[in-house]
C-alpha cells in the first residue's frame, strides 16, 4: 500500500506500525484521515511520536472515526466525561491494562479503538505490549477453527470494575456493569479478517460447554494469544501516541516502572456488536 501524506513504517510482520512525517495538531486532511484509516486496518496499532495535542484535540482526532466511548466506571476529566485518565505514581496500588485484554470488550458494543497520548513517561519502562488477534486465529488449526465458530463467550465487567473507583470518590453501589455475550471469533467489519475474541480480564465462560470444558478451553486460548510471535511492543516517550483496533488487538501495559510516574489521556471510539 503506498501513502501520500505520511510515512508508515511496520514494526513486525504481524502487527504494529510507526507513522512519521505528520502533526496531528494541525488537524487531518481527508487523504491523510484515510491513509491513517488505512494504516491501522492494515497494522492494527498505530503509533505516532512528538504530537503535542490538546484535550480538544485528541477528541477530534477520535471522532474523525466515530463517536467517543464514555467509560462504563473509571470517570472521566472533569469537564471531559470522555477522556479516561492514565496515570500511576508512587501511590498506586495498580493500574490499568496489567493483564492482556480488549477495552471494555464486556459492552453490547465494544469500543472500536482506543487513542492514548502519554505526555509523562519514567526514564525506562511502562512498555505496552499489543497482540494481533488475526495471527492468533490464523495460527489455530482448520479443525479448532471450525469448532470455536460455534461459540460464544460471556464478557462481564462487574468483577472487573466493582469497587476499582473508590479511591476517585465513585459509589457504585447501585450501578449495573455491562454484561454481554459475544462470538468467540469476530468478523473485522471493514477487513473481514477473522481475529479471536477473548481475553483473560472480561471473559468468564463459554455457555456452550460445561464449566469445566470452558476454563480449560479458555484458558487455552489466552494462552495462545499471548505468544511472541504475534506481538509488537512500543517504548512510550514524552507526547507519544498509540491508535488500536480493539476489534482485532489486545494489549498489555506493563508495570515495571513503580514509583515513577507515567500519565496522559485516552479516548476511545465507539465501536459495533461483534459478529
Amino acid at each position: 500500500m503506498s501513502y501520500e501524506t505520511i510515512q508508515v513504517k511496520p514494526l513486525t510482520p504481524s502487527i504494529g506500525a510507526m507513522i512519521e512525517d505528520i502533526d496531528l495538531s494541525r488537524g487531518l486532511s481527508n487523504q491523510a484521515f484515510n491513509e491513517i484509516h488505512d494504516a491501522l486496518m492494515v497494522h492494527q496499532v498505530i503509533f505516532f511520536r512528538d504530537q503535542e495535542i490538546s484535550l480538544e484535540q485528541q477528541k477530534d482526532l477520535g471522532r474523525k472515526f466515530g463517536d467517543l466511548h464514555i467509560h462504563p466506571g473509571s470517570p472521566g476529566l472533569e469537564g471531559h466525561p470522555e477522556i479516561l485518565i492514565i496515570h500511576a505514581d508512587e501511590s498506586s496500588k495498580s493500574v490499568a491494562g496489567e493483564k492482556w485484554h480488549s477495552d471494555v470488550s464486556c459492552d453490547e458494543e465494544p469500543p472500536m479503538g482506543s487513542i492514548l497520548h502519554l505526555t509523562t513517561v519514567p526514564e525506562n519502562g511502562g512498555d505496552t505490549l499489543f497482540a494481533s488477534m488475526y495471527a492468533a486465529y490464523d495460527a489455530l488449526s482448520a479443525l479448532m477453527q471450525v469448532f470455536l465458530a460455534k461459540l460464544t463467550a460471556v464478557h462481564d465487567g462487574e468483577h472487573v470494575y466493582r469497587g476499582s473507583y473508590a479511591d476517585r470518590g465513585v459509589d457504585d453501589s447501585g450501578k449495573v456493569y455491562p454484561r454481554a455475550e459475544h462470538p468467540v471469533v469476530r468478523t473485522h467489519p471493514v477487513t473481514g479478517r477473522k481475529a479471536l475474541y477473548v481475553n483473560c480480564i472480561f471473559t468468564t465462560h463459554i455457555p456452550q460447554l460445561t464449566r469445566a470444558e470452558s476454563d480449560v478451553l479458555l484458558r487455552f486460548l489466552w494462552q495462545h494469544a499471548e505468544q511472541p510471535l504475534f506481538q509488537c511492543r512500543f517504548s512510550w516517550e514524552k507526547n507519544s501516541i498509540a491508535f488500536w483496533d480493539n476489534r482485532c488487538v489486545q494489549h498489555h501495559a506493563m508495570w515495571d516502572y513503580y514509583p515513577n510516574v507515567r500519565s496522559g489521556f485516552r479516548v476511545t471510539v465507539k465501536g459495533d456488536r461483534p459478529v
